[in-house]
């Protein structure tokens, strides 16, 4: 390994100045590209899907748990993925790893929920061996897989609620899955964003002043709202 010139204090600063412009320039555009997701055309979900959970069988719908928006990640937890049934893809699991408390994700009416083709026996035991027993997991018994663009690889999915319908209204997979993980790279691929009053979204979109919603994640109120 040859490494990069050494500097004096004053050189590093000054080149660590120079990446800065090229930094917030990447954010910015980082920001442009999720006003662009939030004028996503939709697509109605047509069909009727269920889901085994902890609790017995479970819709799409029911998923969202009373939310606005949802967010489906399909993990391989799958019979004949290599190690299984000891273990999951490892891929996904680095992709659990990195879940933060999901209390601030709710708090902007959003659920965000791991599917699989595991059984909920199996999940289960996997959850609390690798400390995932934040993240719901749920069993795909239908084409849900297949129909979204999830039965041969990992993805996440996005929904919204509306009128009583649900949508679909983006999808990432491959190395998009890589940065999800906190709450502001799951609000940044939903629908309705941040929503801050900073953010470019299209008119009558829910935003309130910037911080204002921010809270310990003990703090917010039932069901993950704001208080």
């Amino acid at each position: 390994m040859q490494p990069p010139p050494i500097v004096s204090p004053d050189a590093w600063e000054a080149a660590r100045q120079a990446l800065l412009v090229k930094e917030k320039a990447h954010t910015r555009a980082g920001d442009a590209l999720a006003a662009e997701r939030r004028r996503m055309p939709w697509m109605r979900v047509e069909k009727d899907y269920v889901f085994e959970t902890a609790t017995g069988p479970a819709s799409l719908a029911d998923l969202f748990e009373g939310r606005r928006q949802l967010i489906v990640y399909r993990a391989f937890f799958d019979p004949g993925v290599r190690g299984w049934p000891e273990n999951g893809c490892c891929g996904c699991s680095l992709v659990a790893d990195q879940v933060s408390h999901l209390a601030h994700l709710n708090a902007r009416d959003t659920t965000l929920r791991f599917v699989s083709r595991g059984s909920q026996g199996d999940l289960a035991r996997i959850r609390t061996r690798m400390g995932w027993m934040h993240i719901p997991w749920h069993t795909i018994t239908d084409s849900f897989d297949a129909d979204f663009g999830v039965d041969e690889w990992h993805g996440h999915n996005v929904f919204i609620r509306e009128g009583g319908r649900i949508y679909r209204t983006y999808f990432i997979n491959a190395r998009g899955d890589e940065g999800m993980g906190t709450v502001w790279s799951y609000l940044d691929l939903s629908p309705l964003g941040r929503q801050e009053a900073w953010e470019d979204s299209p008119p009558g979109y829910p935003q309130a002043p910037t911080y204002s919603w921010w809270n310990y994640h003990d703090r917010y109120g039932p069901h993950g709202a704001e208080p």
